[in-house]
Order: C-alpha cells, then sequence, then structure tokens
C-alpha cells in the first residue's frame, strides 16, 4: 500500500493572504513593520518570529494575541481551496492519506469544513510534534500513525521547509503550486490539479518510484 502525506496551508487551502494580513494585524499591534516580521515568518516558527522581531516582548503574550488573530480567521476570513482538491483527496482510499501540518488541528478541521474538504483519519499538527518542519519528526509520525514505511509514503508540499522535512524522513517528495521548483523536490507540478493524476497513480501503487539522482522537474 501507499500513502500520500499532504501539506496544507499552499497546498489543499490558498491562505497566503490571510496569513499576511495575520501577520500585518499583529504587527501593527506592536509597533513593528509588517513586511520585516512577515517575512521572518516565512522561514520560522512562530515562537522563533517572535524572538527575532520583538525580542523584548513576552513570547507567551505574542502567541496569545496571533492565536487570537488566526482562530478569527477561521470564522470569518476568505479563503478557497485549491483548485482539484477536493476531487482529489475524496478519490483517495480511506486511510491511504494524512495532513501534516504547523497549523493547529481545531483551525484546520474549521478551513476544511468552510471549503467542504474532507478530513482524514490522520492530521499531525503543530501540537503533536515539539520539532517541526524542516525536521522530519512530523512526516515520520504521520507513517507511524498510517502503519507506513517512509519510502511507501509521498509528500506533497509547496514550501521549502516542508519539502526539506520529507526529504529527511526518507520519503518522495512532490512540490505543487509554485511557478518554479523548489529545491530537493523529485518533482515539480505548477498546480495541484496538474498534479492529482500522478498522485492518484502513486497511492495506488502504479506509479514508478523516484528517481536516483537529482530532482526532476516536469
Amino acid at each position: 500500500m501507499r500513502y500520500v502525506l499532504f501539506d496544507v496551508d499552499g497546498t489543499l487551502i490558498d491562505a497566503v493572504d490571510n496569513q499576511r494580513l495575520i501577520w500585518r494585524t499583529w504587527a501593527e499591534r506592536y509597533g513593528l513593520d509588517p513586511d520585516e516580521v512577515y517575512g521572518v515568518a516565512l522561514r520560522t516558527r512562530p515562537v522563533e518570529t517572535f524572538a527575532q522581531v520583538a525580542p523584548d516582548q513576552d513570547p507567551g503574550e505574542c502567541l496569545a494575541a496571533l492565536h487570537e488573530l488566526e482562530d478569527e480567521d477561521v470564522r470569518s476570513g476568505t479563503y478557497t481551496a485549491f483548485d482539484g482538491a477536493r476531487q482529489l483527496l475524496r478519490a483517495l482510499p480511506p486511510g491511504s492519506w494524512a495532513l501534516v501540518t504547523s497549523n493547529y488541528e481545531h483551525r484546520v478541521r474549521g478551513r476544511f469544513a468552510r471549503t467542504g474538504l474532507p478530513v482524514p483519519e490522520v492530521i499531525v499538527d503543530a501540537g503533536a510534534v515539539e520539532e517541526g518542519k524542516p525536521s522530519p519528526v512530523p512526516y515520520l509520525q504521520a507513517a507511524a500513525r498510517l502503519g507506513a514505511e517512509p519510502e511507501d509514503c509521498l509528500v506533497i508540499e509547496d514550501a521549502p521547509s516542508g519539502i526539506q522535512a520529507g526529504l529527511r524522513a526518507g520519503m518522495t517528495v512532490w512540490g505543487v503550486n509554485t511557478p518554479v521548483a523548489v529545491d530537493g523536490a523529485h518533482r515539480h507540478f505548477e498546480s495541484l490539479r496538474e498534479a492529482a493524476r500522478d498522485i492518484l497513480a502513486f497511492a495506488s501503487g502504479v506509479h514508478p518510484q523516484r528517481p536516483a539522482g537529482p530532482a526532476t522537474v516536469d
């Protein structure tokens, strides 16, 4: 059996504008430059972002403020699933796929409910692991919970940190929803819809193993 492990934001759900607005609102609350804060937030986890952009602030209060904004976004924000996401997830066999996200499960469930995406049995969120991406731990935990070996797993990602996490976990990694290939990804697709047929083929066991050697760009 083969398994597919999906990132969420930027891969299944288009939440870039939401995250930018959340961080802008958070930065303005602390009198910081929104563009500078967002640039740091793209590369680091929230606690690391706070340490870099607001070292004089209490990190617990910073995190509480960010969580408040993110929870409000789940209730009232405007966002959509990427084209083809709903059909792809519904076509995958139950128990063959999971979500691996740096967000929290209750927000993922809220967004999925609003966009009509099905929810799998396994979700590995920020609260489930001590080490987030690019550590391999989140993807390895998802594989373990599915009863899968890493070599039988396909990771679908859009961000460099997630792609590195999948590679370090010893999994096949495909990049989606970016105009150019992210370094390290075994294959690249400009959109999730473009990748859907091959993802389903991989899950069915008929897709060839990833190439040995450098990443290929389709």
